[in-house]
């Protein structure tokens, strides 16, 4: 199923993570400030977030465009300056599951990666690790994916696309702002901190095009009549 192709190609891409580090299931690790991570990463991981899409999808333009990666800020391997990828993941519905967003099925990935090589983690150490990370996304999370990463307990949420940006361009929301979950569970004892609308000059065109058939392809794409192709396969 596509969806396995997902978890395996997650595992498969963070194999090569394994200098990460995790703190400890009781210790509270200082909380990353705005300043303490500069615009040049912001953008390496929301452009990584759009590449989910080539990885985990028949097309670098599906329909459902929104791609995911989940980054350790705590860890910076020699070769990875911007931190370190634990997983990745691209909205799945198409398996017939309506739950996996692209958010809902990088943690579900995450899950698996913890718990596999080079990690070995308890399923309860596992638990413990999302408050290290942050999860990046090209589009601002729905209510319910928002709330999945407010329960997960990640330290960061930073997104590209807004969601009213989306509902100017013809996507249905259910009206309730990925802002609006955060400040409305506070009384979690995990804080998440929220960044919005980065580089969402490269990641509106992934959503602009599906309800208009005058838009633009994203990048590497082709239109033939309503829909986008990749190139490789249009």
């Amino acid at each position: 199923m596509h969806f396995q192709h997902c978890i395996t190609s997650a595992i498969l891409l963070a194999a090569s993570c394994s200098s990460l580090t995790f703190a400890e299931e009781n210790h509270q690790s200082p909380f990353i400030e705005p300043s303490e991570i500069s615009f040049e990463t912001r953008a390496f991981w929301i452009r990584h977030a759009n590449d989910a899409l080539r990885y985990l999808t028949p097309s670098p333009c599906p329909f459902e465009a929104f791609g995911t990666v989940i980054v350790n800020h705590s860890s910076t391997p020699p070769d990875s300056p911007h931190g370190a990828m634990v997983c990745i993941g691209a909205n799945a519905i198409v398996t017939g599951n309506p739950t996996l967003h692209g958010e809902i099925a990088a943690i579900n990935n995450c899950s698996a990666v913890l718990q596999s090589d080079p990690y070995h983690l308890s399923a309860q150490e596992a638990l413990a690790a999302f408050a290290d990370l942050s999860l990046y996304t090209n589009a601002e999370p729905c209510a319910m994916c928002a709330t999945a990463i407010r329960w997960a307990g990640f330290k960061e949420l930073i997104y590209g696309t807004g969601e009213e940006r989306l509902e100017s361009l013809g996507w249905q929301t259910v009206g309730i702002r990925s802002r609006e979950v955060l400040e409305r569970s506070r009384d979690l004892s995990s804080r998440t901190r929220s960044v919005g609308s980065v580089l969402s000059n490269e990641t509106d065109p992934y959503f602009a095009w599906q309800f208009n058939p005058m838009a633009p392809c994203p990048q590497g794409c082709l239109r033939e009549g309503h829909v986008c192709f990749g190139q490789e396969t249009g």
